[in-house]
């Protein structure tokens, strides 16, 4: 069929939109570049005839809308050659964007820059910035077109179209504007700068050169501090010691580690000084190696250090010698002596496999001692004999010891003013037993004598840290640290920054937020997820965060920072404009991301709109407005009751955290946000999901379960409702938990990707439908199931096969007997059952599992004794809790031999305490009790 159209080319893609019920067809036609719309205009239509000088006599239904229509299609040719190349220009930039941030990474891995390097460098950064800012708004704008109602439907959203247009024209011209912003700094770059193009002047060395000798130097330094300088060094040495002079004969390595500043160089240094040591051996050599080495240099320094130290002859010409020629020095050297070698500052393992075959084993007793920031270095398989100390924080006393000595060296007894010992001690506490910072922080605060002085220092440190040379060894010494990073795991760690002081951090929190911010790199064949706990396992090794608590499986579940690398992070932070804390302070946030922890009102910026990622310590606050490009919303535990009714329009937004807020019902418009990963709503008042919630199809992380409160009972946790088509949601990892209705189960069963699954209000009707669906989880490490009430009998004996990966199996209710598939739990190693009420003894049927580390069993046995016979050969914390009918419990010599903690509470008819305790030798903490804290019987943290 054939139409009597003309066509018209539409100057911008997206004219598309308009086309609707009474609108003319739309046709895309791509060529090599380029893709253009077109419209065919119809003699038939009576808008656009009118438009287009079709038939001017025909009578229209309204002047004024003709009129309008008209100014619309003048605007389009009047401004084609303006806004036609939008998507082009944008398309263009983003390339642009691609490279500049290709060449921040580049420079980010220099080790230094000269201050014209730095500034070029952070005028790119804050072009690739306002990019960012552009491409954003484009998209938003793109995006809230798209999100509205139809152009045809009424006559007032005409307006819209100009609106658009004037957009897109503003947007075209800033693409100019930023072009010629790039081109200009590039051209400054080449004319005052040369980086990379002008040859360096010879005989001259760079920042970093600079640094690495200062560094060499200050560790050489310690082997001449006055022991009497130093504090809780006694214990540390007399067990390093141990392994030096006594032990075994074949070569053994010692490797102590520690985050920088953590004394362990002076330690070191002392036990080398040692004339106990000294006798002990027959040579001994001290290098330090950092960063930045040459193994022939390594070599020339042992064999220099073997000969001085015996007062004999250095070869000559060893500054000219070979890799081999060096090598044949030592082994002829060392053939027949028990030597020592002190390797400090190792940041790299491969160290160790050059220079080992220089220092072979001749089963004389030699030692190696190794000091390091990393623990992946400190426990590597060296193939040999290793021992490894971490060393320890000093405590209070020693800490506050060290301080005064420094500080108040001028004062009787080196004591503290009444004045100022409240101040003081609190400064004291920010270093967290770290000796560089309490030594450095001493050393600053030694030329303060007011209070006032005190109070400001202390209340400024962020500032001393870029500003006052007394502390600026200390921040270089903790900065080698941070420039070792890659160029992800340097935004991993100061992302860490935005947390409170002293906030200890969960490990799902912040791999779910380093997902939502971008920061992991895609991996074939591995899930964002697992890259991102190695991120977080590697910058614990390195020493950068803290382990506070470790998981069953031995990963950090939550970590903390020192108060000094805060600080530090902080003001690198602020300096890249990566991130800020709001205090109240009226200053402008040029920060893409805000972390408030002041309660009250936020004074609006013009920085505020560029936001990318808000954070919220506090429970009372108002949030900024106009923040429509935000990837990170994090509203934990903030006294909020509803969400803004533009939340709709955050079409960026990756992260939504409402845990613990007081939230009874999602918007409606939680639907459009079609880039959400992560919906947190645990511990909220929402119970139940709007049926929108299954076209978040990006969705990875749905957290949905509540806490009533009556932890001592059946019902302590709560699952929410969600629409029967959630199984639409095929990138979904975590699902927990969702509470059992209609088909609910059977949908969870065509969710394989699943990792972590929670079904609350299970039935005994559901049984061959849950077991079905269950076992099709392969990938399943996490499963939580909980019976609808505590007389309704959860049946999961249809399990014939369960998934594979199965780690930690919680269930909750009545059990008949025990599920026979419990002996398949091959990689099980936490198991918990709660009011099982089993006949059956448990204990048989779960002894051989070979994994299993964590057994809580709470009202999980109506017997009178409980009688562990053998197995349980890894498990290390057993507990159990509200057995009213036990009498006996017994532990036989050999059972569980790496058992590190029992809790008995609640077990009214216990004749004596468990039988056998003497048995358990790994034993630290027993706890035998009348009543139980809640923290036992909780489901497992999110």
């Amino acid at each position: 069929m054939s139409y009597p159209y003309k066509w018209l080319k539409i100057g911008i893609p997206h004219w598309k939109s308009l086309n609707g019920a009474k609108w003319d067809i739309f046709e895309k036609r791509t060529d090599l570049y380029k893709t253009k719309w077109y419209v065919y205009v119809s003699p038939q239509n009576p808008r656009l005839r009118n438009v287009q000088g079709y038939n001017r006599n025909l009578k229209m239904a309204s002047a004024a809308q003709d009129l309008l229509l008209g100014k619309i299609v003048g605007i389009l040719e009047n401004e084609a050659s303006s806004i036609a190349g939008v998507r082009d220009k944008v398309d263009d930039i983003e390339r642009e964007l691609v490279i500049m941030k290709a060449f921040l990474k580049d420079a980010d891995g220099k080790k230094a820059q000269r201050e014209g390097e730095e500034a070029w460098i952070t005028s790119v950064r804050d072009s690739v910035y306002d990019v960012e800012d552009i491409v954003a708004e484009f998209t938003y704008r793109i995006y809230k077109q798209k999100s509205g109602v139809r152009f045809a439907r009424c006559l007032h959203q005409t307006f819209h179209i100009p609106k658009n247009l004037w957009y897109r024209r503003q947007i075209a011209k800033k693409l100019d504007n930023i072009k010629g912003t790039i081109k200009a700094i590039s051209e400054r770059n080449q004319k005052w700068i040369g980086l990379g193009a002008v040859p360096a002047v010879e005989g001259t060395s760079s920042p970093h050169d600079h640094i690495q000798k200062w560094m060499r130097d200050q560790a050489e330094a310690c082997l001449f501090t006055n022991e009497d300088e130093l504090v809780g060094i006694e214990a540390p040495k007399k067990v390093l010691m141990e392994h030096l002079v006594n032990g075994q004969q074949s070569q053994t390595i010692v490797s102590v580690v520690g985050m920088g500043g953590s004394g362990k160089t002076t330690l070191v240094a002392k036990i080398f000084n040692n004339d106990i040591v000294k006798r002990h051996f027959d040579c001994y050599a001290w290098v330090v190696v950092s960063q930045d080495y040459v193994i022939e240099d390594l070599f020339r320094s042992l064999i220099k250090q073997f000969h001085e130290a015996k007062k004999e002859k250095i070869p000559g010409e060893i500054n000219v010698m070979s890799y081999r020629e060096l090598v044949k020095i030592l082994v002829d050297y060392l053939n027949s002596k028990r030597y020592l070698v002190v390797l400090d500052d190792v940041w790299d393992i491969n160290v160790w496999a050059k220079i080992r075959v220089s220092l072979q084993d001749k089963q004389l007793g030699s030692r190696v001692v190794l000091t390091t920031r990393n623990n992946d270095i400190a426990k590597y398989a060296f193939g040999v004999v290793s021992v490894v100390y971490d060393i320890q924080p000093l405590g209070k006393e020693n800490a506050w010891e060290l301080f005064c000595k420094k500080a108040f060296s001028t004062h009787p007894n080196n004591s503290c003013p009444p004045e100022l010992e409240t101040i003081a001690r609190e400064l004291v506490g920010k270093c967290n037993g770290l000796p560089l910072a309490i030594v450095a922080m001493s050393g600053l605060m030694s030329s303060k004598k007011s209070f006032s002085e005190w109070t400001n220092a202390c209340n400024s440190l962020n500032w001393y840290l870029t500003n006052d040379p007394a502390l600026g060894y200390m921040k270089t010494i903790l900065l080698f640290s941070f420039n070792d990073l890659s160029y992800r795991l340097k935004h991993c760690f100061l992302y860490c920054s935005l947390f409170p002081e002293d906030y200890s951090m969960k490990r799902k929190r912040l791999i779910r937020l380093w997902i939502a911010e971008g920061f992991i790199e895609h991996v074939r064949g591995v899930t964002p997820e697992v890259t991102a706990d190695r991120y977080l396992s590697e910058l614990c090794y390195r020493s950068m965060l803290q382990v506070v608590e470790r998981n069953e499986e031995g990963r950090p579940k939550n970590c903390r920072m020192h108060d000094v690398m805060r600080e530090i992070a902080l003001s690198i932070s602020e300096k890249e404009k990566f991130c800020a804390v709001y205090d109240g302070k009226d200053e402008g946030i040029e920060a893409r991301r805000l972390s408030i922890q002041y309660e009250g009102e936020i004074k609006s910026s013009a920085g505020m709109s560029r936001l990318r990622s808000i954070l919220v310590f506090v429970k009372e606050t108002t949030l900024p407005s106009d923040c429509k490009y935000l990837r990170v919303l994090d509203l934990e535990n903030v006294s909020i009751t509803n969400l803004p009714d533009h939340l709709g329009y955050l079409f960026n937004l990756r992260y939504l955290n409402l845990r613990s807020t007081h939230i009874k019902e999602l918007p409606k418009s939680i639907a459009k946000l079609r880039n959400l990963q992560t919906l947190n709503i645990r511990d909220s008042e929402i119970q139940e999901l709007p049926k929108g919630i299954a076209k978040l199809l990006n969705l990875r992380h749905l957290i949905m379960y509540r806490y009533t409160g009556d932890y001592s009972g059946f019902r302590y946790v709560e699952g929410t409702r969600v629409p029967v088509d959630v199984s639409k949601l095929n990138n979904l990892q975590v699902l927990a938990c969702v509470e059992a209705e209609e088909d609910t189960i059977r949908q969870v069963g065509c969710m394989t990707q699943l990792v972590r699954i929670g079904i609350t209000n299970v039935k005994e009707s559901d049984e061959m439908i849950l077991c079905d669906s269950i076992q099709k989880l392969q990938q399943l490490h996490y499963l939580f199931l909980m019976a609808s009430d505590e007389e309704e009998i959860l049946q999961t004996n249809a399990i014939r096969s369960p998934p594979p990966q199965l780690k930690v199996v919680i269930l909750v209710g009545r059990l008949e007997n025990v599920p026979l598939w419990f002996r398949s739990l091959q990689n099980i190693t936490t198991l918990y059952l709660h009011w099982s009420r089993l006949e059956e003894n448990l204990v048989p049927h779960i002894e051989a599992l070979p994994n299993l580390g964590y057994l809580t069993l709470i009202n999980a046995y109506v017997g009178k004794q409980l009688h562990f016979r053998r197995g349980f050969v890894k498990l290390k914390t057993l507990t159990l809790r509200n057995y009213p009918l036990l009498t006996d419990i017994i532990l036989d010599n050999g059972v569980m031999p790496n058992l590190h903690e029992l809790i008995v509470w609640s077990c009214m008819s216990l004749k004596t305490v468990p039988l056998g305790l003497e048995y358990l030798t790994d034993l630290q903490r027993p706890s035998i009790s009348e009543y139980s804290p809640i923290e036992c019987i909780k489901f497992q943290e999110d």
